[in-house]
């Protein structure tokens, strides 16, 4: 067998737990973006770029529309 990285050798040390627990994912992150989630992603880029955070004096933190004319949430 291969050398085994630390992740193979904890799942295989941890099999009675996940057989209480249940199974941990094991996919991949390797591979090519299916042409689906390249659009969630860009979808929720642009998403993303319509908000900004903004810290108060006490330094809690929250999010408002960056449309200087939407007042509704500050």
């Amino acid at each position: 067998m291969a050398q085994e990285n630390f992740a193979q050798r904890f799942m295989r040390t941890t099999g009675r737990l996940r057989a209480v627990f249940g199974p941990a994912h094991r996919g991949t992150t390797e591979g090519e973006m299916t042409p689906e989630n390249k659009a969630l992603l860009a979808q929720r880029e642009a998403e993303a770029q319509q908000w900004e955070t903004v810290t108060r004096p006490d330094g809690s933190t929250y999010v408002v529309p960056k449309d200087p004319t939407d007042r509704s949430l500050r």
